[in-house]
């Protein structure tokens, strides 16, 4: 059986947007990554919006914002609601990627598209799978199987395999790297054998990769002639994915003695720093076989980084004396903790700036490496402001008035309906009341309000200690310091007694949002060495030639890589090859003239079914009728409008009874055995009645029954009718 295969490109085609796909499978949807870039495109919202509906699964790749970055917004404002799935190391990562997003947007913005609590919820649904483990949908995507391989860009990156009925394959593999790296193993390309539709990440497809050697020897030469200088080197990368590969790697060039770089400092700096390496200790397991052997040989955890120090805010950085080398986030210069350190690091010509992956066309990262630095820019510089004077006065005022309401409405007194000319009062006070309902009850005809009244239980006021009984003070945990954008160090003040009660009641500290347009000189040292950990061009194109999928469909990737693609595929005699473009809807279906058509409920309605087995037949005559013209509403999902069978015409004219069914002669003498009819088998035929009644296979597969006109003859006819369905 044949499937209907189509995927509606929401993002990530003709372009190097984020990956998002809608996959169709028959009746069933796939969202394939569900990724958001640092420009916060409401226009794919607008256009996921349309399908949250009608998705049955979410499949995510990899577990950087650009492969699930819009996954919280999904969730927790357009209500998208069906399984996820994904590896473990991309339900843990894509958490601490998306906290440091968020966090990182928030210090110097009023950031609103989502929040902490959206993100929990979404990663709440993953299902967690590990490598080479299948899962088999249900409902509508029943034969369907899921299986997730190993990528090789990210930890717990995933190429998706996808088994359809009819045994064909689909493979979905926007980001991966063949190549062993020093935590991680390549891809697993035997597994993506022969698939029938290969969906391909192609932004690679005409890039010339450096040798890792040369890489590896650029970024120490940068790294130890900046130190050397006085100056300090800021390697930009990202939160939970390749920083990982970086860490690891300096933390052993810094455990060699002979390096020389012991002197300086080694620094990861994060909003969950911390957590990412405590993390990283965990999945050893899904590491590369060289660090698991070492883990299991000597007990030692290779992300033991001893040379490395983390940190949680720029003002650590300052405070670390001497030059010293940065791993910061985010790798495209437009927020974090990256951009603010740019910002006060760039103007200074002894320092470098390590650049470390092409990210999105329009972005400082992405002009930097195209265009260089020793240039002045104009850039947006946003920091987040304590509140002081005036305006912390009018913020506590207005806090306090409405401190002030809530706590009229909760504890005043509220008057409930009359009934029988009674007035009942309330009043509630406390978290926990208890209701009663009160054994008075009023004369008359009418009836009762069954209204419950409020007791008012003691509650006991336990003052709050740790175990050793020292008192739990909330003020000694406060934040104690505020660093903005330019690193400036403002201690917090303790709040004044006249105002304790309205500063007990703030959950952060009162600040504001202010931007200004800054000229920044570019006088450091610029460097873009390429550390993504992706497929170069002449590898990518030697896996599709490996590969040999029938159909291919090139993703994210510029124009002239989908030339460079879609020229390959037709050298390697390839049969078909899509490059199409956002928005576009590719019609993937192997087999040709497959169309899918619907029932009417007329036409149900005259149909009579017939028990054969386990199952039920029926007749069915129909005519195809084109869908009726219709504009879909801005809420519809956009789907092609299905043909139609209707009765109509000669459709409901009398038709030749067929009989279903493939009957043995040897159950058939069973049959009239159990009648009382003796039978015998002779020359080929089944002879019953002494030989009066015969019946013999014909050479077309039919079943004749020759003989006397008798009532043995109908009994048998009868019997043999019932071997049937008949329709």
């Amino acid at each position: 059986m044949t499937s209907i295969i189509k995927l509606h490109c929401l993002s990530g085609a003709g372009d190097e947007s984020p990956p998002c796909y809608v996959l169709q499978i028959d009746e069933f949807k796939f969202l394939l990554d569900c990724g958001w870039d640092e420009k916060f495109d409401m226009d794919f919202i607008k256009e996921l919006k349309r399908h949250v509906n009608s998705i049955d699964a979410v499949l995510l790749s990899h577990s950087d914002p650009l492969h699930l970055g819009a996954l919280p917004y999904a969730v927790g404002q357009l209500g998208l609601n069906c399984p996820i799935y994904a590896t473990l190391p991309v339900y843990k990562m894509g958490q601490m990627f998306m906290y440091d997003l968020y966090q990182s947007h928030k210090n110097v913005s009023d950031f609103d598209l989502f929040t902490l609590d959206d993100v929990d919820g979404a990663f709440d649904r993953i299902t967690q799978l590990k490598y080479n483990q299948s899962i088999d949908m249900k409902g509508k995507g029943l034969g369907l199987r899921i299986t997730p391989l190993p990528a090789g860009h990210l930890l717990g990156g995933t190429v998706w395999r996808i088994a359809a009925p009819g045994e064909e394959d689909i493979v979905y593999a926007p980001d991966f790297n063949h190549k062993k790296e020093r935590h991680l193993n390549g891809c697993e390309i035997e597994r993506i054998m022969r698939p029938s539709l290969l969906l391909l990440g192609a932004m690679n497809a005409d890039y010339v990769q450096p040798r890792r050697r040369l890489r590896d020897e650029k970024l120490m030469t940068t790294i130890l002639s900046t130190l050397r200088g006085g100056g300090s080197v800021l390697v930009c990368t990202d939160t939970a994915g390749r920083v990982l590969e970086l860490a690891h790697m300096l933390d052993q060039l810094w455990r060699n003695k002979d390096s020389g770089l012991v002197a300086y400092s080694l620094l990861l700096l994060s909003n969950v720093s911390y957590n990412v390496v405590e993390f990283a200790k965990s999945q050893i397991e899904w590491m590369s076989d060289k660090l698991t052997r070492a883990f299991e040989g000597a007990r030692s955890n290779p992300f033991a980084l001893r040379h490395l120090h983390l940190c949680h805010s720029v003002a650590e950085v300052t405070r670390t004396p001497g030059p010293k080398v940065v791993l910061a986030s985010f790798p495209d210069l437009e927020t974090g903790f990256a951009r603010d350190l740019f910002l006060q690091w760039a103007p200074h010509s002894q320092n470098s700036i390590v650049l470390t992956a092409r990210t999105s066309p329009g972005t400082l990262a992405r002009e930097l490496v195209e265009r260089g630095g020793e240039r002045t820019l104009e850039l947006t510089v946003r920091r987040r402001l304590r509140l002081e004077g005036a305006e912390l006065e009018d913020y506590l005022q207005q806090r306090s008035r409405v401190s002030s309401n809530v706590k009229e409405e909760a504890g005043g007194i509220s008057s409930d309906s009359e009934s029988d000319g009674e007035l009942e009062m309330c009043v509630v006070t406390g978290r926990h009341d208890i209701p009663a309902r009160s054994d008075a009850r009023p004369a008359g005809c009418f009836k009762t309000n069954k209204r419950h009244h409020a007791m008012f239980p003691c509650h006991e006021e336990r003052a709050r200690s740790d175990d050793y009984g020292e008192l739990i003070r909330p003020e000694d945990y406060r934040l104690a310091e505020i660093v903005d954008a330019e690193g400036e160090i403002r201690d917090v003040p303790p709040a004044p007694p006249q105002r304790m009660e309205v500063e007990e009641e703030l959950t952060e500290i009162p600040s504001k949002c202010v931007s200004s347009v800054r000229q920044v000189q570019i006088r450091a040292n610029i460097q873009y060495i390429e550390l993504e950990g992706r497929c170069d061009g002449e590898s990518l194109l030697r896996v599709v030639a490996h590969a040999k999928p029938r159909a291919i469909v090139g993703l994210r990737a510029a124009p002239a890589a989908l030339r460079t693609l879609a020229k390959h595929c037709e050298s390697e005699g390839i049969e078909q090859i899509f490059t199409p473009n956002r928005g576009d809807i590719v019609d993937a279906t192997t087999e040709s003239h497959i169309y899918q058509v619907k029932l009417t409920d007329g036409l149900l309605a005259g149909v009579w079914w017939r028990a054969a087995g386990d199952a039920e037949l029926a007749w069915l005559a129909a005519v195809v009728t084109a869908p009726r013209a219709r504009e879909p509403t801005a809420e519809e999902t956009p789907t092609d409008e299905m043909m139609s069978l209707e009765a109509g015409g000669g459709a409901c004219a009398p038709h030749t009874a067929s009989f279903i069914n493939s009957v043995r002669l040897s159950e058939l003498r069973a049959a009239l055995a159990k009648l009382g009819l003796n039978a015998e088998f002779s020359a080929g035929a089944l002879e019953c009645c002494n030989g009066t009644i015969a019946i013999r296979r014909l050479e077309n597969g039919r079943v004749a029954l020759e003989g006397v006109l008798s009532e043995e003859y109908f009994k048998i006819r009868e019997l043999l009718y019932d071997q049937f369905a008949i329709v």
